[in-house]
């Protein structure tokens, strides 16, 4: 099988599984955690490590929400089994780079992380994601160059794979809804911000042999599992969030 064909083919299988991948980020990171030395990290340089963190995940969340947002139904980037495309995105986000909800999981996994305080682990979990997401990008531009030809390689020479360049941007042609990202959004920010609490108590075990409740992650996870389920609830039980449209 030549090698194009072949990174075609193993780009859509790891297409597939792509789902899985907080889950192996999050086994993994129990021992990161566990042999990481954490005595030789101040309490100041903790709190800035948090921040940053913090602030990465949700610079990655607010990367997806524009994408999803903005992305009309059966278009290219918004297809969860197969390969699916009515349409070329290549207006708004999609204009300054061709990948953006790839983009924002990177900074969404990088910030939790980056909580880990381990630069190996970051370091290793950015070049297994180079890794991984490479194949998936080039099945996926392989499906979109057979399917619309000269337009997909003009919109390729403008904008970027993964490194966003506003150069050549163009004016969204579909508005931003909210609801869109309300509907699709609500299950990976928990994810997130369970990944972040399970740290947080985790770190704090190792470090006191003794689990404390009574902490600010506690707190905003227990607010956040509210809204989750709340939002599901008015997602299965309601059309408030429906929009024609939209995927």
């Amino acid at each position: 099988m030549a090698l194009i064909h072949s990174f075609e083919k193993s780009g859509n299988t790891l297409f597939r599984f792509r789902g899985q991948i907080p889950v192996i980020l999050f086994i993994i990171a129990l021992p990161v955690i566990y042999f990481t030395n954490y005595s030789i990290i101040s309490n100041s340089l903790n709190v800035i490590l948090t921040i940053v963190a913090i602030s990465l995940s949700i610079l990655g969340f607010f990367i997806r929400a524009i994408s999803i947002g903005t992305t009309p139904k059966g278009t290219s980037g918004r297809n969860t089994k197969n390969q699916v495309a009515e349409s070329l995105n290549d207006t708004g986000i999609y204009s300054a780079v061709r990948h953006p909800l790839y983009l924002g999981n990177y900074f969404m996994w990088i910030g939790i992380v980056l909580f880990t305080f381990n630069i190996y682990f970051i370091i290793i979990v950015s070049l297994a994601f180079w890794l991984y997401y490479e194949r998936i990008m080039f099945a996926e531009e392989r499906f979109l160059e057979k399917k619309f030809g000269q337009k997909y390689l003009d919109w390729s020479l403008t904008a970027p794979a993964f490194i966003p360049s506003f150069k050549n941007y163009k004016k969204n042609t579909t508005p931003f809804s909210l609801k869109s990202v309300l509907r699709r959004e609500y299950s990976g920010f928990l994810a997130t911000v369970l990944c972040f609490t399970f740290i947080d108590y985790y770190r704090f075990f190792l470090l006191n042999q003794k689990i404390e409740w009574d902490r600010l992650s506690t707190y905003i996870l227990a607010i956040t599992i509210i809204i989750t389920l709340t939002l599901r609830t008015i997602k299965h039980s309601t059309k408030l969030l429906n929009e024609e449209g939209r995927s």
